[in-house]
């Protein structure tokens, strides 16, 4: 029994590692993702049978490719492109048995490549591409998907299947685009892999101000994209975003899990080497000398605050300037907020307030628990305490977090 599930072990962290390009490789040949992945399942379940019994592999993600193979040769005898599909794979693996090397590192790149931008392409709905993300290059299970977003796994479930649907109906091509449709296809990988990443770090709703297994999951898949598109210099910066961020994971709660804000953090708790990585990400993005985007002017905020060991050193006039920046090249009210902080900490509070005020109106940030948030901190600071103290409870009624709201209501009371 032991040796069973210590086997099984094996199998789940050898799935984990090997079942993006197992799923990549397989959906080059038969240009469907869903089925693709079908195929890759199948060989996990062969694994479960077989290696209990007959030992683990020598080289176990070329069993599973190879088995996985085989199971597309059985597919493809059943269509009308049997010849020319058989001719294209059958050679490889004819007279291969499942501990012989494949060369799945050939190729791999360009295969991992399509099957990031296919898993994020846009004519899916922001939480399909996020799940099908997951599922497909993380090689998570709907369970753990649907524990990390507190959502069911019938939820979860329907949307990956819906997902793949769309692929299918859509005729999405499995590559990667080129021309003018890299740039937006791009973001959209971005955009997915970013929204995991803040999900885990500062979670929506639910009782934990974090989860760090969204964030390992973001880094990885970030790291990944960088060694895939060397020459994109948004994706050196949001890998670069994501390491300076996730340095300050251990330092960002206090004994009982209640969320400690930027400037009250133990800088010592800080995780240097993930800085050191970030700043690295970030050199790497300005060598490649392209306009700046959006996520390189983040990385660059975030740097700000990384090169500054102590809290009253962090230079909040480039801050402010930074923000001025990413407000030209990608608008929006949120970003008007988080200029107003910029502002009030490099000019006083009531520049802060009056930017506050001036985007208070925006349909965007109604309902938004931040706005309220932003603006007792300025009220607190021009000593309006009253005033303050309604726009901190009004934050915490509008927050799904548990322990944001708790934060919220103690700053309320301190208020009195």
């Amino acid at each position: 029994m032991g040796a069973t599930t210590s086997v099984h072990r094996t199998i789940d962290a050898v799935w984990r590692m090997e079942s993006a390009k197992v799923i990549a490789a397989l959906a080059r040949y038969v240009r469907d993702v869903g089925l693709a992945e079908e195929m890759a399942q199948d060989a996990l379940v062969a694994a479960l049978e077989q290696w209990p019994v007959e030992g683990v592999p020598k080289n176990p993600g070329a069993w599973l490719m190879t088995t996985a193979k085989r199971r597309a040769i059985d597919q493809i005898r059943r269509r009308e492109n049997f010849n020319r599909k058989v001719e294209e794979i059958g050679r490889e693996i004819q007279e291969a048995t499942p501990d012989a090397s494949e060369g799945i590192e050939d190729e791999i790149g360009d295969d991992l490549l399509s099957l990031i931008f296919t898993a994020c392409h846009p004519v899916l709905g922001t939480e399909a591409r996020v799940a099908l993300t997951l599922k497909m290059l993380g090689g998570l299970k709907t369970e753990e998907i649907a524990r990390a977003f507190l959502v069911s796994d019938s939820t979860v479930a329907q949307r990956i299947v819906r997902a793949k649907k769309a692929l299918a109906d859509a005729g999405v091509p499995f590559e990667v685009p080129e021309g003018p449709e890299l740039a937006p296809r791009l973001a959209s990988v971005l955009e997915v892999i970013y929204l995991i990443f803040n999900e885990g770090y500062s979670a929506t709703q639910g009782d934990d101000w974090m989860r760090p297994e969204l964030c390992a999951e973001a880094l990885r898949l970030g790291r990944v994209l960088a060694e895939l598109a060397p020459k994109e210099a948004e994706v050196h910066s949001l890998v670069a975003l994501m390491e300076i961020q996730a340095s300050r994971s251990k330092a960002r709660t206090g004994p009982g899990g209640e969320p400690v804000l930027l400037l009250d953090q133990d800088r010592g708790k800080w995780d240097w080497l993930l800085i050191g990585r970030g700043l690295k990400a970030l050199e790497r993005a300005e060598a490649l000398n392209q306009p700046p985007g959006p996520y390189y002017v983040q990385a660059a905020l975030a740097a700000c605050h990384a090169r500054a060991r102590k809290a009253e050193d962090t230079d909040w006039q480039r801050i402010a300037s930074l923000y001025q920046v990413l407000a030209q090249i990608s608008p929006s009210p949120i970003v008007e907020l988080n200029r107003a902080v910029a502002l009030s900490m490099a000019y006083g509070p009531a520049a802060g307030l009056a930017l506050v005020d001036e985007i208070a109106g925006e349909k965007a940030l109604q309902g938004y628990h931040l706005l309220p948030s932003v603006r007792g901190d300025f009220l607190v600071k021009l000593g309006r305490t009253q005033e303050a103290k309604a726009e901190f409870e009004k934050a915490a009624s509008l927050t799904r977090n548990e322990r944001e709201k708790t934060l919220l209501l103690q700053r309320a009371a301190a208020c009195d």
